[in-house]
């Protein structure tokens, strides 16, 4: 998300805070490279235009020119510019009513049906009821796809058939889960290839009849500049109330983000950020602008963290390392939590200075491969084998490298380095209480010390240097033995 424009604005910032001193024409210069920047994005050319004339403004102020750290100063100006074009705070959704009714519209092939499933989610995150209602009755299948997926999310799913009426439907749905008390109705309505009469008809009878609290567009980001059009013709039709933007995983250059909110005057209330059902992120302004600007994200890393941990969880997992029972079982479901959270570069790009390390890390190969390895091999081992891994003799070891598609070798590099890990996870819950779940999160993760986060190794049959017993440390070691 926004990788290229990140890229292209750093560039430009460095020469800002590389000058002691700026003038008009400095200013001006890089403010005609952010413009491009921004162009490039697909932002559209009207909402460039303000921006580049607010930030002008703003950065030729004098007591900006004149103070110690001029080049900074810019940054920060457009960092607050950013935040307000892209609407200056989150705005949660509006679920007032017996039940609060979201209904979501948008165009064939912009991801409906998969995001009322990701709000479903995210819905009984807040510890709220919903009840989706599949009101397209024209797509083949789409009323089985919802179904489906409130099936493996074990959320109710409104009866639907394609015989009824759209407007019938979504009436009748409201009203049972008024019945039945759920908190939240999603309504998945139909959507066309393009936009015509018909469906703005249909879609305008639906919101008269139920009268929604939310009406939300569902919008492709990868279509760009038309992402916005499409917005403003629903827009004159039904009045949204927010925006979702979708596949903003993909290659999308950021311009529908940061037009959208300036030309409709709507907020963004959440973002795609994949294809699992929680890969669906409250658009936070600020924290974007901070993405945007390469400052990373930590508060989003943060909220990732804690909606797979709890307190409990940690607590268990404290005691677990201070006994040295941690095992393969719980180092599975740790390494499993992680992978949840999403993959491990979208990770380190949410880390503050990620962005300016970009190009080191570019030779890098992150862990996801070796993490399935790991994983496989942990899978292939008996829950006895798991507990006690010490007891692995060699033929136990030849049935788990033939059962996981590794050798023998791999094995005994697993089993070695979590032996290493299992000691340093101890000695560091011995000094530091409550930093146990975090060292089994993320500092024990296989294959990380190439990103340089320390950890067993990516099956290399090499220790890190965070692993590695020095020599004097090896000596120390054998005269306890002998005592």
């Amino acid at each position: 998300m926004f990788d290229n424009l990140s890229e292209r604005l750093e560039g430009v910032f460095k020469r800002f805070r590389g000058k002691g001193r700026l003038d008009e024409k400095s200013i001006q210069e890089g403010l005609r490279e952010v413009r491009l920047a921004l162009l490039e994005a697909d932002v559209n050319y009207r909402v460039v235009k303000d921006f580049i004339e607010t930030v002008r403004e703003r950065a030729l102020d004098q007591e900006v020119l004149a103070s110690l750290t001029p080049g900074q100063q810019v940054v920060k100006i457009v960092h607050e510019e950013l935040v307000q074009l892209l609407g200056g705070a989150n705005e949660p959704l509006d679920l007032k009513g017996s039940p609060g009714v979201i209904m979501l519209v948008g165009l064939q092939g912009s991801g409906k049906t998969t995001t009322a499933a990701k709000l479903a989610q995210h819905l009984r995150g807040m510890e709220l009821s919903p009840y989706m209602v599949p009101a397209d009755v024209y797509r083949p299948a789409a009323i089985d796809q919802l179904q489906q997926l409130g099936s493996d999310l074990e959320v109710p799913v409104h009866p639907s058939t394609s015989q009824d009426n759209p407007v019938a439907i979504c009436d009748a749905a409201v009203k049972e889960a008024g019945r039945k008390g759920f908190d939240a109705v999603l309504l998945d309505t139909a959507g066309r290839l393009h936009i015509n009469e018909e469906l703005m008809q249909e879609l305008a009878a639906i919101r008269d009849r139920v009268q929604p609290r939310e009406i939300l567009l569902v919008a492709d980001s990868m279509t760009g500049q038309d992402a916005v059009n499409v917005a403003q013709s629903f827009q004159e039709r039904l009045d949204l109330s927010g925006v979702i933007l979708t596949k903003m995983e993909g290659d999308a250059r950021g311009g529908a983000a940061l037009s959208i909110r300036s030309i409709l005057q709507r907020p963004i209330k959440f973002v795609g950020v994949g294809e699992k059902i929680q890969d669906l992120e409250a658009f936070h302004p600020d924290r974007v602008a901070n993405r945007i600007l390469g400052m990373g994200d930590v508060l989003t890393l943060i909220e990732k963290a804690q909606s797979e941990y709890d307190e409990e969880e940690s607590e268990d997992l404290q005691r677990k390392m201070e006994k040295a029972s941690f095992d393969l079982e719980d180092f599975r479901s740790q390494m499993r939590k992680i992978r949840k959270m999403g993959s491990i570069d979208g990770l380190l790009k949410l880390m503050p200075g990620m962005g300016q390390m970009r190009e080191q890390l570019q030779d890098v190969q992150m862990p996801e491969k070796e993490l399935s390895r790991i994983e496989a091999m942990i899978n292939s081992m008996t829950p006895w084998e798991r507990k006690r891994p010490k007891a692995l003799n060699a033929s136990r070891k030849a049935r788990i490298a033939k059962g996981s598609g590794t050798t023998q070798q791999d094995v005994n590099d697993l089993l070695k380095k979590f032996s290493q890990m299992q000691k340093m996870m101890k000695k560091f819950s011995g000094k530091k209480k409550g930093g146990a779940a975090e060292m089994a999160g993320m500092s024990g993760m296989p294959g990380m010390d190439e990103a340089g986060m320390g950890g067993l190794p990516s099956g290399k049959g090499k220790g890190s240097s965070f692993t590695k017993k020095s020599p004097k440390r090896k000596k120390r070691e054998k005269k306890k033995k002998k005592k």
